[in-house]
């Protein structure tokens, strides 16, 4: 098979599923680290590598929050956000929706409004500079119980930054039902945010049930356990509801135990949208680049497959019609100008 790796790193790319702070950097984590000594996070940028070996999801979340606890100022704040736009725009990653967990930064002391100021100052730096479009998505973080999520609601709606467009639900599953949310979505809906929550990562389909019918999600974020289900997955094929799929993660959290068997390829085979995502990338040795050559060896494409692939992402963004025509046009440009002999 073609080595695709030199194709999907020059090809424009969208990514709808990658965390704010799941986002930084081995150099960002130790420099944040380095500021705040009495953070457990080791400042040595090798050393990370052994930090972020996961036994599993409960695992995972215990390292990502003392990753978190880094952030304790708007200053570190606008480092971070910056920095993963940086990092974006080496891999050509043209739009992201970067799930954003403001009640872990507020509820540690930083000032709520200089928190909005401090991802709406990256975010236009990011594009004038790093010509990188930045949108939010203010994600509740589940383990923090409805408090959080009536939080994380009153910030997305009252405090609403200019690149605010969807409103989620992350953290783990088991034990954190998704019908105690829907007072909280019901109201960024109302208020016109876009419903994307996690939802059938480590738990069965009936997850991703509940998170269509009771929080109103528009896309799922993983949604691995669909394939179980297959009325679930011809739903999410007739109303185009993407999912946010991210192969690597699912395997470092042990949602998935065998990369070759990743049911992305039931997903496809029963035409749902599938979009490709790297989640928290730095964590997991991973990145966007990375993530679309595991997609195209799962799914045996070629250049033409990587690229629809692609455009699958921008279909399910919410940006703009006149971006999202652009970003396909520059995709097919692309593709068209590699193919040419």
């Amino acid at each position: 098979m073609t080595d695709l790796h030199p194709f999907i790193a020059g090809l424009p790319k969208a990514e709808l599923h990658v965390h704010h702070v799941g986002s930084a950097s081995p150099r960002i984590v130790s420099e944040l680290a380095a500021r705040h000594p009495d953070s457990k996070v080791p400042t040595d940028p090798e050393a990370l590598a052994d930090y972020f070996t996961f036994t599993d999801f409960a695992h995972f979340i215990e390292v990502y929050l003392s990753v978190v606890d880094l952030v304790r100022t708007p200053e570190d704040v606008r480092l971070l956000t910056f920095e993963v736009a940086r990092d974006m725009a080496r891999q050509n990653i043209r739009y992201a929706e970067l799930t954003i967990t403001p009640y872990s930064s507020t509820r540690r002391g930083i000032d709520e409004r200089a928190f909005m100021e401090a991802i709406e100052d990256a975010r236009r730096a990011a594009e004038t500079e790093l010509g990188v479009i930045l949108r939010w998505c203010f994600d509740i973080p589940g383990e923090a119980g409805l408090e959080a999520a009536a939080e994380t609601a009153r910030l997305a709606v009252d405090l609403r930054p200019e690149g605010l467009v969807s409103f989620g639900l992350g953290g783990p599953e088991i034990g954190v039902p998704r019908p105690q949310f829907k007072p909280y979505f019901d109201r960024a809906r109302a208020a016109g945010l876009r419903s994307v929550p996690h939802a059938g990562e480590t738990t069965g389909p009936q997850t991703v049930w509940d998170a269509l019918n009771e929080l109103g999600a528009e896309r799922i974020g993983h949604g691995t356990s669909a394939v179980q289900d297959p009325e679930l997955l011809a739903h999410l094929a007739e109303h185009r509801i993407a999912l946010e799929v991210c192969p690597t993660s699912n395997i470092a959290t042990r949602a998935v135990t065998d990369l070759d068997k990743h049911p992305i390829t039931d997903m496809v085979a029963a035409g749902v949208l599938v979009t490709v995502n790297s989640d928290d990338p730095p964590m997991f040795g991973t990145d966007l680049n990375n993530e679309y050559a595991v997609a195209a060896r799962l799914l045996g494409l070629d250049e033409r497959g990587v690229a629809a692939l692609a455009k699958n992402a921008v279909e399910a963004s919410f940006l703009d019609a006149a971006g999202k025509h652009r970003i396909s046009a520059e995709i097919d440009a692309y593709t068209e100008q590699w193919l040419t002999p």
